[in-house]
């Protein structure tokens, strides 16, 4: 089953970062993610990280930021951006999480519906 994966730059604090890839069809779930982490505080870094919207990888990134994968990935194909608009790349989710040494924690919720 191929899924699109949305990776996801969070910020702890002003220079401590997080990959954060969860299934394209869910999102994150704050209350989760910072009981992993630890934090009482986790937020949406600015413009200031040097990515676009809509280009994040964690695939040859600027700074190889630790990366936490939501559990729901395992045994799929995703796709992740490519570092540009218009580029994705399509990799088997086990092994994306083992070449990104990723923790694998369930830290997502369903899309809200509208």
């Amino acid at each position: 089953m191929r899924s699109r994966s949305a990776p996801i730059v969070v910020r702890l604090t002003d220079d401590s970062f997080r990959f954060v890839l969860v299934p394209g069809d869910r999102v994150i779930s704050w209350p989760k993610l910072r009981a992993l982490l630890g934090v009482n505080r986790v937020s949406m870094p600015d413009a200031a990280t040097g990515y676009e919207r809509g280009t994040i990888t964690p695939f040859g990134s600027t700074t190889a930021w630790p990366v936490i994968a939501d559990e729901r990935l395992r045994g799929r194909e995703i796709t992740l951006g490519g570092g540009r608009h218009g580029v994705a790349l399509a990799v088997v989710a086990d092994a994306a999480i083992e070449v990104l040494t990723a923790t694998v924690a369930d830290v997502s919720e369903a899309e809200p519906r509208a």
